[in-house]
């Protein structure tokens, strides 16, 4: 096989050889290649956030979100009992928008401020260098950088996960008449050795996949298409045992569906706003699928975390006044910026927009809040 390190290799290339050597990879591994290859991976080489990339997240729709998200996090730390210095986590914090609405939301409580030690889960050398220039005007150097959960210390935390499980790596198993079978990504065999094309196969008889199919599913009709993410499921799982271990919360927000397992294709890709081939340009597009809420609370359950929801975001954002926010912020602003304060306000909260797909899950320490009721917004 040619040396990876090539610089004229794209990923498209490395992938075919990968394939044409080892057989048919599975959707989950094309995934974790397409997007984290430490050298071509759609988020190592890039800043794919905001108008000029292939996407906007709701931290750069508005303020009013990571404000919200950051009243939370203070909530939150107090109903704990503010339990002295604790660890404020992200996990894909993107441009380091959210994180900034967060602290400058949090500045209502000196006390949260001084405590926090701030730690972001990043592995994309180009967006830990935007989180730098986004964020040292606030924390200065006191920014702590990991490559994954595990290496954050132990200890209290309060973590956020904003559009963060949508683009871990998923597995797709497919019903057909003689049962169900993992799908996998394949050369084209017209395709050439210098202009690699992929397509999505079957894996053979005797396919392991059919043991991922929950049991809800088996009778699903032939063609139907099963989607599940045991990276998602092991990350809530550390999270929840992490909450079990020291008292914590923990904030996950995403696109999905609340009442999983279901059946459905939802993989995409997404280049410039715009929908694209899924297996077109590896490296070259973003790659996501819905979240399965129901599969991460379970997970974070038995990690040994307390679950709560799942919540729509727009009755989430709505609960903790954005409302009431939009109208102070448009107190003071112009004519036209007070309708660009409504439109995002409507785009995150109106259910034909970001309202109803995107969701909520709330995890804690069993017991810790003291005053034993839900986290707020739910």
């Amino acid at each position: 096989m040619a040396d990876e390190s090539a610089g004229s290799d794209t990923l498209a290339h490395l992938l075919a050889r990968r394939i044409l050597v080892d057989g048919p990879i599975s959707v989950g591994a094309f995934m974790a290649e397409a997007l984290g290859h430490p050298r071509l991976g759609y988020y190592i080489r890039q800043d794919p956030f905001g108008s000029d990339g292939d996407f906007t997240t709701a931290p750069e729709i508005s303020q009013m979100f990571g404000e919200l998200v950051g009243l939370w996090c203070v909530d939150s730390w107090m109903r704990l009992g503010g339990p002295g210095p604790f660890h404020l986590v992200e996990l894909g914090p993107g441009r380091g928008t959210l994180m900034a609405d967060v602290l400058r939301a949090a500045a209502v409580l000196p006390l949260f401020r001084d405590n926090a030690t701030v730690h972001l889960v990043e592995t994309s050398p180009a967006l830990r260098e935007r989180q730098r220039r986004t964020l040292q005007p606030i924390l200065g150097d006191a920014i702590q950088w990991h490559d994954r959960l595990e290496d954050v210390p132990d200890g209290p935390t309060i973590l956020i996960a904003n559009e963060f499980f949508d683009a871990l790596p998923i597995r797709q198993v497919q019903k057909t008449g003689h049962g169900w079978f993992e799908r996998l990504v394949d050369v084209e065999p017209d395709s050439s050795k210098d202009d690699p094309r992929f397509r999505f196969v079957l894996e053979a008889f005797g396919s392991s996949g059919s043991r991922l199919v929950p049991d809800a599913l088996r009778d699903a009709p032939d063609g139907s298409v099963v989607e599940v993410s045991p990276a998602s499921q092991a990350v809530a799982q550390l999270i929840g045992a992490r909450l079990a271990a020291a008292p914590g919360a923990a904030l996950a927000i995403d696109y999905g569906y609340a009442q999983g397992p279901a059946v459905g294709d939802t993989l995409q890709a997404l280049r410039r706003h715009a929908f694209a081939p899924v297996l077109e340009a590896p490296g070259e597009a973003d790659l996501t699928a819905h979240v399965d809420f129901a599969s991460i609370a379970a997970a974070a359950r038995e990690g040994g975390a307390q679950s709560f929801g799942p919540v729509e975001q727009g009755e989430w954002l709505t609960r903790l006044g954005i409302h009431q926010r939009a109208s102070s912020l448009m107190a003071k602003a112009t004519p036209a910026q007070a309708k660009d304060i409504r439109s995002a306000m409507d785009r995150l909260i109106d259910p034909a927009q970001m309202g109803r797909l995107f969701k909520l899950v709330a995890l804690a320490t069993p017991g810790a809040f003291a005053d034993a009721s839900p986290p707020a917004g739910f």
